[in-house]
């Protein structure tokens, strides 16, 4: 007998009381199901024949369909998961051992606990069974073990196939949502309106490259979309800064957001006025919901790593790609190609996107080829070292500005932003206003035009 004890304790966990009340209490009480099938998946469930029932309650629900013994019975026969001797009995058994339906919230719970113990129990096998096989890196485990631990943490299946109707159930949650939204874009906003009428703003898991030849103001562009996401969003900004310190980067934010000039916060002459706005400044940034991270020689793996501790993150901004690195470190490229290097870089920068499941905004330099040419415009095709990142992106933005190539430029002061790839619509050219002593941009006002 012991020795069928010790073999039964070797189960994977799961509680058979806790899952047969759960599909007690939905047999019992049909008001209780739409609580059960927003908590717990039909993977939750341990035994097969709990699971097979829990999967047919499920998809009526999602048919709109009745449930009682009777119709889940008859539901069970279509979908050929009845068994002659026993379905009957068990349901009538489901039914007797559940004492009332009011306590499902706990029963949810053990059997939600039991599921979350197993699926660590066999992240952890994975992992032990990786180690042993001697072919990974360290680093390719840890990796592997995170973004396993982050799906768990999240709720959902880091490999799975996702039945089409749930997802569509998932769509229509999200029109829903935006029907009932006064913002007239479905996205995060950048602050600047036409951009965002253009690109429908910054969406959740797309990967947004805002490329440009030094000295256009991408960095300024990018704070200026991180002013607006960490101030007026409610949801938290994280910015990865391989080029300036965090200081200067504060600095630049309070000239963006004080409207002082530059030059006179470098050189700290600021005149009784200047003081209060750079205090109003000071008080409105440090309200905002906006993190900094300086460290030059961070891979998109240590990036991810530290954007799933972020609670409520709402957009990642990077500056910029080509000062990354790459997560095998410099040593696992030594004899090959920086391009190679950096298609590496943006496909593992769209995963990250779509796993935080928030807009990432990745910076990017030019090649010289716009330099070159008659039309200084930039293209796809200057997209520096790959043509991957062109494919990875779901929008690239070029920022052109033709009063620093032509002193004498009739645009002066004019930035355009060349929409030049978007997934979520055309691909237009958008002007905007650029402010060089607040290094910053903004949209131009059309009011004279209007009349």
């Amino acid at each position: 007998m012991a020795m069928d004890e010790e073999l039964l304790t070797r189960q994977m966990p799961h509680s058979v009381e806790a899952e047969q009340a759960v599909l007690g209490s939905m047999l019992i009480d049909e008001r209780c199901i739409p609580a059960v099938i927003e908590k717990l998946r039909p993977e939750d469930f341990y035994l097969r024949q709990n699971r097979d029932i829990y999967e047919t309650i499920y998809s009526m629900f999602s048919l709109s369909e009745t449930v009682d013994p009777v119709t889940v019975l008859d539901k069970m026969r279509l979908n050929g998961v009845f068994d002659e001797n026993t379905s009957r009995a068990y349901i009538l058994q489901l039914m007797e051992v559940t004492p009332t339906a009011a306590n499902v919230g706990e029963y949810m719970d053990i059997v939600k606990d039991k599921s979350l113990l197993r699926r660590i129990a066999e992240t952890a096998g994975d992992l032990t069974a990786m180690v042993q096989e001697g072919t990974a890196a360290g680093q390719e485990v840890l990796d592997a073990a995170e973004q396993r631990i982050y799906a768990i943490r999240q709720g959902r299946a880091s490999q799975g196939l996702t039945p089409l109707s749930s997802v569509v159930l998932d769509v229509l949650d999200r029109l829903e949502e935006l029907s009932k939204s006064d913002s007239a874009v479905p996205g995060l906003s950048t602050g600047l309106p036409d951009v965002d009428a253009a690109i429908s703003g910054l969406n959740n898991s797309d990967l947004i490259l805002l490329a440009a030849r030094p000295g256009m103001g991408k960095t300024s562009f990018a704070l200026n979309v991180l002013l607006q996401v960490g101030k007026f969003s409610g949801k938290t900004a994280v910015f990865f800064s391989l080029e300036m310190s965090r200081e200067q980067l504060c600095m630049r934010l309070i000239s963006n957001e004080a409207f002082v000039d530059n030059k006179k916060l470098v050189t700290g002459r600021l005149t009784d006025e200047d003081w209060d706005k750079v205090a109003l400044a000071a008080a409105a940034l440090g309200r905002s919901r906006i993190l900094i991270d300086d460290n030059p020689s961070l891979s998109v793996a240590d990036m991810n790593a530290k954007c799933r501790r972020v609670e409520d993150l709402g957009l990642v901004v990077i500056d910029y790609l080509q000062l990354m690195q790459s997560a095998g470190g410099k040593q696992k490229y030594a004899g090959e190609n920086r391009q190679q290097v950096v298609s590496d870089i943006s496909r593992a920068l769209k995963i990250m996107a779509k796993e935080l499941n928030v807009p990432v905004v990745c910076l990017s330099q030019l090649s010289r080829g716009p330099e070159s040419r008659q039309d200084k415009r930039p293209m796809l095709s200057d997209l520096r070292e790959s043509g991957a990142i062109e494919q990875d992106a779901d929008i690239v933005m070029f920022l052109y500005r033709d009063d620093y190539y032509n002193e004498d430029s009739e645009s002066r002061n004019l930035a355009e932003c060349i929409i030049a790839k978007n997934r979520h619509g055309e691909t237009r050219k958008v002007e905007l206003q650029w402010l060089p002593e607040y290094t910053t941009f903004s949209s131009i006002d059309r009011t004279h035009q209007e009349y």
